[in-house]
């Protein structure tokens, strides 16, 4: 598709190009544009509407705050009436011994006028004793923050009346008070009977106010609400559903509005806290009010500016390129007049000159074109005569790269020689001296041992020296094939031949991806670990099994190595110690032979932080794909 589109582009003229650029800018001019209109106006629609909400919102706060505080002052009233009562209620308790099984609080209400109810409630918050039987064994403990208001009523010594508030389980609204006994047992409360409270209202209504305001704002619905408990006030008959509930649940918890939109059903619901808790009374008159706006309007309005606005842009585009055609053939006419005389010279008729043309640019252009031809033909007479040079420079490259090839060959089949002198000869004349020397320490003692020991070790670390080297060259010229191998039988057969060393290894088979040379790693280890300890002490093993990978840690008591040297004790050249010949090839080996298997390795402290307490050496390897040959079924 990409290729028929390039393809495509290829075949259109210049006329075609210009215009298709220039439609194309005055589209993306004119989208911007209108875009930018557009979301203007629609930002302003928008947000005339949520300072709407808000105003709204803000109105129907202020208003029920008015509403409770006017309530707030007539149930003040009635609060000298119900102290009165306390008087015969503690009277009675004291007649009664403190026992108010021993009262007769039916007697007592009559005695009050039959206009209160009684109620004695224990220090668990649970109501033993009242003249409603309904309400005997309510317990407050599952209204937290109410039990412990009357329970510091209790045990305190002065009356407190509550506001007018609906009982939860009736829902008859009343007024409470409550005064607590001399002995600080009980808390006695008394409730004014719901007849009473009829000229409460006044006019002063929480959903007839809210109602009212309903008016503000058009796009307003319906107004509903809830007590700090969750339920309805005013319409009895509504039932709420589970989401509701939840939501009303969430901004009573919360203690401040929330917003939901439902797009599906073009309305939006508020929910406003409206706190008017009171620390001077034990219910809690906060509420939640619910308003549901309708978006019907608002989403009409701007489908209606989006159309506008795209029918705008639309007749703006389709003018615009009426007129570029127009002038775009007008301007393009020389242009096509220069291209076929471009075209001519082209085809090879380089005498040919570009014909005049109106306009200062396109005079410059015919000028400019014909002191290119001149100039290319001078060109193309040198172009001849600098192939010819540049074939015999090429012919007498191949030969001198020929001659620099055999040379390197022969440089390398040298050195390989060197390297084969070294591996086999002189390590074979190593390995007779250490022999001979063997035969020759046997019949030595003091500081004719010593010296011995001392020349019999100077072989070992030239044998050392020579299998270093000799690795390093099968490490870059061999290509040994990978294979599984049992990485456990490698250190155990390593250790085997070191005999007086002190080394601790405890595993079992596991199968790595290596090839023949991974002994060199397990011996380049053991061995730099043993020297730079002088052969006193000891050298840990451990192997680690992952899903993919295996770790395996060599850590020794030695000296350490310092942090400076840590990250370069991997690298050719480098040593730990200037007594240990060989120019750090041990480590360097290793490190290649581990890169070369897909793993990494690097160096620690063996206790971390402290440098002269040993070092710990740690590789990775990769796992066999398969159980290694030993195990499959």
């Amino acid at each position: 598709m990409k290729k028929f589109f390039r393809h495509t582009s290829e075949k259109r003229s210049f006329n075609e190009r210009l215009m298709i650029y220039v439609i194309l800018f005055i589209v993306l001019v004119i989208a911007v544009l209108s875009s930018y209109s557009y979301f203007e106006a629609r930002n302003e629609i928008v947000e005339k509407n949520h300072l709407l909400q808000e105003e709204t919102e803000k109105s129907i706060t202020e208003w029920m705050t008015l509403v409770d505080a006017g309530l707030e002052m007539y149930d003040d009233t009635l609060n000298a009436r119900m102290e009165a009562g306390f008087e015969d209620f503690l009277r009675a308790y004291e007649e009664a011994g403190h026992d108010p099984a021993q009262m007769d609080l039916g007697r007592l209400k009559e005695k009050l006028g039959g206009t209160m109810d009684l109620y004695i409630i224990n220090r668990d918050g649970i109501i033993e004793y009242s003249t409603v039987e309904p309400e005997i064994g309510v317990d407050f403990r599952e209204v937290p923050d109410f039990f412990v208001y009357i329970t510091r009523i209790r045990e305190g010594s002065s009356f407190s009346a509550d506001r007018v508030v609906r009982e939860r389980t009736s829902g008859v609204i009343r007024k409470y008070a409550y005064m607590p006994t001399p002995d600080h047992r009980y808390l006695l409360e008394l409730g004014l009977a719901p007849e009473l409270l009829e000229s409460r209202k006044l006019g002063m209504s929480y959903v007839k106010t809210a109602e009212n305001l309903t008016t503000l704002d058009q796009n307003l619905l319906n107004v509903r609400i809830f007590d700090i408990f969750g339920q309805i006030v005013g319409n009895k008959s509504y039932v709420e559903d589970v989401l509701q509930k939840e939501r009303i649940s969430s901004v009573i918890a919360d203690r401040q509005g929330a917003a939901y939109p439902d797009p599906a059903n073009s309305t939006d619901v508020h929910y406003l806290f409206v706190d008017l808790g009171n620390p001077a009374y034990a219910s809690d008159m906060s509420m939640v009010i619910e308003l549901t706006y309708t978006t019907a309007p608002l989403d009409q309005k701007l489908v209606s500016l989006f159309l506008s606005h795209l029918l705008i842009a639309l007749l703006a585009v389709l003018l615009s390129v009426i007129f570029v055609f127009a002038v775009i053939h007008h301007i393009s006419r020389p242009i096509s007049e220069v291209i076929e005389d471009i075209d001519r010279i082209a085809q090879g008729d380089l005498d040919h000159r570009i014909r005049h043309t109106q306009g200062i640019e396109f005079s410059r252009l015919e000028n400019s074109i014909n002191a290119l031809v001149t100039a290319l033909r001078t060109s193309i007479g040198r172009a001849h005569e600098s192939e010819k040079t540049l074939r015999e420079y090429n012919e007498n490259l191949e030969k001198i790269i020929a001659q620099r090839t055999a040379e390197l060959k022969a440089a390398n089949e040298e050195a390989n020689l060197y390297i084969d002198i070294m591996s086999h000869d002189i390590n074979n004349t190593n390995t007779i001296g250490i022999g001979y020397l063997h035969m020759i320490m046997t019949r030595l003692d003091g500081k004719d041992l010593t010296m011995a020991e001392h020349v019999r070790n100077s072989f070992l670390r030239s044998s050392q020296i020579i299998q270093n080297v000799a690795t390093i060259r099968t490490i870059h010229t061999q290509n040994l094939p990978f294979e599984q191998v049992d990485l456990d039988r490698v250190i155990r057969e390593e250790i085997a031949g070191m005999h007086h060393a002190d080394i601790n290894y405890e595993g079992k088979p596991v199968w790595v991806c290596a090839d023949a040379l991974l002994p060199e790693v397990f011996s380049n280890l053991i061995g730099n670990a043993f020297k730079f300890m002088d052969g006193k002490g000891t050298v840990t093993i451990r192997v680690e099994e992952g899903e993919h990978d295996v770790m395996v840690s060599v850590v020794d008591t030695g000296p350490g190595i310092p942090d400076d040297m840590k990250k370069v004790v991997f690298t050719r050249f480098k040593r730990g110690s200037d007594k240990v010949s060989g120019k750090g090839l041990g480590l360097y080996i290793v490190r290649s032979l581990i890169e070369h298997y897909g793993g990494r390795v690097w160096v620690e402290d063996r206790v971390p932080g402290v440098p002269g307490t040993g070092t710990a050496i740690l590789f990775t390897l990769k796992r066999s794909p398969g159980n290694g040959p030993e195990r499959q079924a």
